[in-house]
């Protein structure tokens, strides 16, 4: 029981990881209609930027300084090279943000090497949040932070990470502060305003362009702070772009194109998919044993029916994707197809 729960709650973590990454890929295809083939490197930028600017001032300003910086380098980005392809249509916009996905690998490469680098969370984020202890006596209970040999002794302790926890609370304020500036301020109703009548926020004296750029820097922004605390959490390396840069498009997909709802929502969904079936060590042909029939070696698609859900558990967000473009080709909450 302790460990489905630790496994729910990392699967909880995760999809609000995945959440602060499509969020800003959702306000930026919501917003300009470019799927942003590089926001996983502005991911990956941000762990690499927080590693040396916190080597210079600190975690906690780094935290802030590195998603900024990320931020700026998008809003550059956007102002240079991106709004002069956008005129010819979304194939030089996927071509351009497909290749700066190469040139920002390679350039992480050449500054910081191709090894993993050591960035380890500061003090305050180290040991675990809490530990859960099941006993055969009392049962389940928690204790804040680290459980007591004493406590363990006799009883089986599940520890959950300080590190995923302030992931989860950082992600839930990123989500609040998103809903109040779109739909409680001035600056949320010009940029919702630019996205359905252009011409008439232009007639009001508002920079259109402008504000196409503030918005790709805050998706920019918003991956790279996701990166930050994902370099901490896990690896930083030039790889760590790769292992989510097709997992966000399978949230943005699913949750909706367009849709922070949606995302919230498909970002959920996908964590827990990814790691609950982990505690079953079940296969299909276990479940048809058990119910009376019986499969073998020279049952045909044996191969197949001796997978267990736990193997089965990275494709599953896939064949999700899969089933949600032939039922559902909006996604949960969107509005558009495809």
């Amino acid at each position: 029981m302790d460990q489905i729960l630790i496994n729910t709650l990392n699967g909880v973590s995760s999809g609000l990881l995945l959440f602060m990454l499509s969020s800003g890929l959702t306000l930026i295809f919501s917003m300009m209609g470019v799927l942003n083939f590089a926001h996983a490197s502005f991911y990956m930028i941000g762990a690499y930027v927080a590693y040396t600017f916190t080597g210079v001032f600190g975690f906690w300003p780094a935290l802030l300084l590195a998603p900024l910086a990320v931020g700026l380098m998008g809003a550059l980005f956007e102002r240079t090279a991106l709004r002069r392809a956008h005129k010819f249509g979304h194939v030089p916009e996927l071509l351009i943000t497909f290749g700066l996905s190469y040139v920002v690998l390679e350039v992480v490469q050449l500054i910081w090497g191709r090894t993993p680098l050591n960035f380890n969370p500061p003090e305050l984020l180290q040991g675990p949040a809490f530990t859960i202890i099941q006993s055969p006596g009392s049962g389940l209970s928690f204790v804040l932070g680290a459980a007591g040999d004493a406590l363990c002794q006799g009883a089986q302790c599940s520890r959950f990470p300080m590190t995923r926890a302030f992931m989860m609370g950082v992600a839930l304020l990123m989500l609040v502060a998103l809903w109040l500036l779109l739909t409680r301020t001035r600056i949320g109703l010009v940029i919702q305003a630019s996205l359905t009548h252009p011409e008439a926020v232009e007639a009001l004296g508002h920079n259109v362009p402008q504000v196409f750029m503030l918005v790709f820097g805050s998706g920019c922004a918003l991956a790279g702070l996701a990166g930050v605390i994902g370099g901490i959490t896990f690896i930083t390396e030039p790889a760590m772009a790769s292992v989510v840069g097709s997992i966000i498009f399978v949230v943005v997909v699913v949750g909706g194109m367009g849709s922070l709802a949606g995302a919230f929502a498909a970002s959920i969904l996908i964590g827990l998919l990814q790691t609950l079936p982990l505690t079953v060590d079940a296969s299909l042909a276990d479940a048809v044993n058990r119910l009376g029939a019986s499969v073998g070696p020279t049952t045909p698609g044996w191969p197949l029916l001796r997978i267990t859900l736990a193997q089965a558990a990275p494709i599953l967000p896939y064949l999700l994707l899969v089933l949600m473009l032939i039922f559902r080709p909006k996604g949960l909450l969107g509005t558009r197809e495809g």
